[in-house]
């Protein structure tokens, strides 16, 4: 691709007063920029002790400068890095000098000098062909991971393991699609193709790596965008004491007193090192307040957006479910993962009655975990059961690697052309075989973006931040 003909510079580091702050400079007018603010060409490679100058010669601020010749930088263009004290001051005097070199840069036919836009400087990487799209991504990813599991899944996506998953499956599907093209061209040989070249062989191998991919890149999205659960139920069911217990602090007030959650309470949770997002919402009940009654549409929407949503009942007795409200709960929740009866206040069943199992032969039983918030019991069951739903277990730290609802969406559409390919297999349609092939290699092209729209770029690259 042709090289961009401006230079983009930007401040690298956080928002706010630190030791350090970086202003990065990547372009063509890299060199000139060295000179007018360092005074010198730097030896590349080397962090070089020096002032940073203003347009009049005078210091700016004292600091390192570091210099990477193209192609051989993060950007594969030409990078300035200047290391200087972190005040948000300096620092803006530092900027401005650098915008301040634009007609300097364009009376030498270097360009604009200007300020980068979101994610600027690992779009240009990409473009480069320094990074893929998959770790372009993987670079925001690590930079927004919670949790040191979400930390570890985005460096493999940014080290490409990812990638080349991705693209060794690439390769045997273009090398199955050549081979069947290749009999399409030459059909005279069309005896006893499938047999000889082993076709429904390699197409088996094919779908079961892209499973392998497909469940972990599931768990990795997990890592990333975590689990929404929202918990409803009647007033004083024990949500608001089930979110503090999962919590492990006082989040949410809780009182004896109906309606007191008004308002929906949320608080992510770190479970096993998946980001679990609790919603605690205002009870459901027959009510004239029209606070409370504000407060239980709010509730309505989140169950209409939850992922999981726990059905809180009280396993005493003593507070009664609205049966209309369950109905409706159930039918707002036909988008969610899962909707679990969760049975609150066991410890209050009498002594000597033993608990459902989990699992009966009753439907009325069916799917429910007996819990207490109060004093812990089956809080784990209930745990376990929210990671499971995620998609995550104990031993899937390995192989694991940070991944996008766009990357999962690629890969089930892979999975419905690899479907297809099957089945026109089985009916020897090869011209067919073989379009079914082509439309599995163009999706997972995207997700490496091999084959991507300005479009997805633009907004890919749009939520990074400045500097970056």
């Amino acid at each position: 691709m042709n090289p961009p003909q401006d230079t983009i510079v930007a401040i690298a580091t956080a928002t706010g007063r630190g030791a350090i702050g970086v202003v990065r400079f990547s372009g063509p007018a890299v060199p000139a920029a060295m000179r007018a603010i360092c005074g010198e060409l730097l030896r590349p490679r080397y962090a070089t002790h020096c002032l940073f100058l203003d347009a009049q010669g005078d210091s700016i601020d004292d600091g390192l400068a570091l210099y990477f010749p193209a192609p051989h930088s993060y950007t594969g263009e030409d990078v300035l890095e200047l290391q200087g004290h972190g005040g948000p001051g300096v620092l803006a005097l530092l900027l401005g000098r650098c915008l301040q070199l634009s007609s300097l840069t364009e009376a030498e036919g270097l360009g604009l000098v200007r300020q980068a836009m979101p994610g600027e400087f690992t779009q240009r990487a990409f473009m480069n062909n320094k990074i893929d799209l998959v770790q372009a991504e993987a670079v925001a990813d690590l930079i927004e991971a919670g949790s040191e599991r979400a930390a570890r899944s985005a460096l493999a996506s940014l080290q490409g393991v990812f990638s080349a998953r991705v693209q060794a499956l690439l390769q045997a599907l273009t090398d199955l699609r050549m081979r069947v093209e290749a009999c399409l061209d030459f059909p005279e040989e069309d005896i006893d193709f499938i047999a000889q070249e082993a076709v429904s062989e390699r197409l088996a191998d094919i779908r079961g790596q892209l499973k392998e991919i497909d469940q972990a890149a599931s768990r990795g999205a997990v890592l990333r965008e975590g689990l929404r659960v929202v918990l409803v139920g009647a007033p004083n069911v024990g949500k608001s004491s089930l979110l503090n217990a999962l919590a492990n602090e006082d989040v949410a007030l809780v009182t004896e007193i109906e309606g007191t959650t008004r308002d929906r309470i949320i608080q992510e949770i770190l479970m096993d090192g998946v980001p679990i997002q609790v919603i605690d919402t205002a009870g459901l009940r027959q009510t004239a307040d029209v606070v409370e009654q504000l407060g239980m549409a709010r509730t309505w929407t989140e169950i209409s957006t939850a992922q999981v949503v726990l059905l809180l009942e009280d396993a005493s007795g003593q507070v009664r479910q609205d049966q209309s409200f369950e109905t409706e709960i159930i039918r707002q929740a036909a988008s969610a993962k899962a909707v679990i009866r969760v049975m609150n206040k066991a410890d209050l069943i009498e002594a000597g009655r033993s608990l459902p199992k989990e699992k009966t032969t009753d439907p009325a039983q069916e799917d429910r975990l007996y819990i207490s918030a109060k004093t812990g019991l089956g809080l784990d069951a209930l745990r376990a059961r929210l990671l499971a739903i995620a998609g995550w277990s104990g031993d899937a730290s390995s192989g694991v690697f940070s991944a996008r609802a766009r990357h999962l969406h690629a890969l089930t559409r892979v999975q419905a052309a690899l479907d297809e390919a099957d089945t026109h297999l089985k009916t020897q349609s090869l011209e067919l075989l073989a379009a079914s092939l082509r439309l599995a290699q163009d999706a997972l092209s995207e997700i490496t973006g091999e084959f991507t729209s300005d479009d997805l770029l633009g907004e890919i690259f749009g939520r990074f931040c400045i500097g970056k």
